[in-house]
C-alpha cells in the first residue's frame, strides 16, 4: 500500500528542490527517501527508478521555465523580447540551479514530444519574427540563441567569469545586444546550390 502523502507530482517537487540543493547528477530514488524519511521501497509505486524521477524533474522544470518564458514575453518585440527572454533563463539557472540542469536532460522521444520543448522553441521563434528571418536561417538562429544563452549561462555559474573585470552582467548586456546586432544584420545564407 503506498503511503499517505506521497505522489508521484509530490516526489517529483521534492526531487526538484533537492536537486536545487545537492545538485540535479546526485538526485535518486535513496537520496529522495532519506529527505522524505520513509524506506526507498514506498517510493517505488510512484517512480520507476531514479532516471524516471530525474525526467520527471526535468518536465517539471521546462514546465516552469516555459511558463515565466510566456509571461515576459506577451507584448513585447526585438530587443526587448530577446532580452526579456535571456534574463528569465539566466534568473531562473540562478534561483533553481538543480532544476536547470535538468532542462538539458536528453529526453526519449516519448518524454520530449509530453515536454514544454516545443514552447521554447515556439518562444524563440516568436522573438525572430521581429527579425524577419526565413527558413533555414530562423533554424540556425534559434540554435544560435539557445546555445549561446545556455553556453554563458553555465558557464558563469561554474564560476569563469568570477576573477576578471568587467562584470558579468556587463557582458551578459554586450551579448545580447551583439546578438540583436547579428539578428537585424543577419548574413544572407546562400543556397547550397549556389557558390559561395
Amino acid at each position: 500500500m503506498a503511503r499517505a502523502g506521497l505522489t508521484a507530482q509530490r516526489l517529483t517537487d521534492v526531487g526538484a528542490d533537492l536537486a536545487d540543493e545537492i545538485g540535479f547528477d546526485q538526485v535518486t530514488v535513496s537520496e529522495l527517501a532519506r529527505r522524505l524519511d520513509v524506506k526507498v521501497a514506498s517510493l517505488y509505486s510512484h517512480v520507476k527508478n531514479s532516471h524516471d524521477l530525474k525526467t520527471r524533474i526535468a518536465l517539471l522544470a521546462l514546465e516552469e521555465l516555459a511558463d515565466k518564458g510566456t509571461t515576459v514575453l506577451a507584448g513585447r518585440a526585438g530587443k526587448d523580447a530577446l532580452t526579456a527572454l535571456a534574463d528569465v533563463y539566466r534568473d531562473y539557472a540562478r534561483a533553481h540551479p538543480g532544476r536547470y540542469a535538468a532542462t538539458q536532460m536528453r529526453l526519449t522521444p516519448e518524454s520530449a514530444a509530453s515536454s514544454a520543448g516545443a514552447r521554447h522553441a515556439q518562444m524563440t521563434r516568436a522573438i525572430l519574427r521581429g527579425y524577419d528571418l526565413t527558413e533555414p536561417d530562423q533554424t540556425h538562429a534559434v540554435r544560435l540563441l539557445g546555445s549561446t544563452f545556455h553556453g554563458y549561462i553555465s558557464l558563469e555559474m561554474g564560476g569563469s567569469f568570477s576573477h576578471s573585470a568587467p562584470d558579468t552582467q556587463e557582458t551578459w548586456t554586450w551579448v545580447l545586444g551583439a546578438l540583436d546586432t547579428l539578428l537585424r544584420d543577419w548574413p544572407t545564407t546562400p543556397h547550397p546550390d549556389q557558390p559561395s
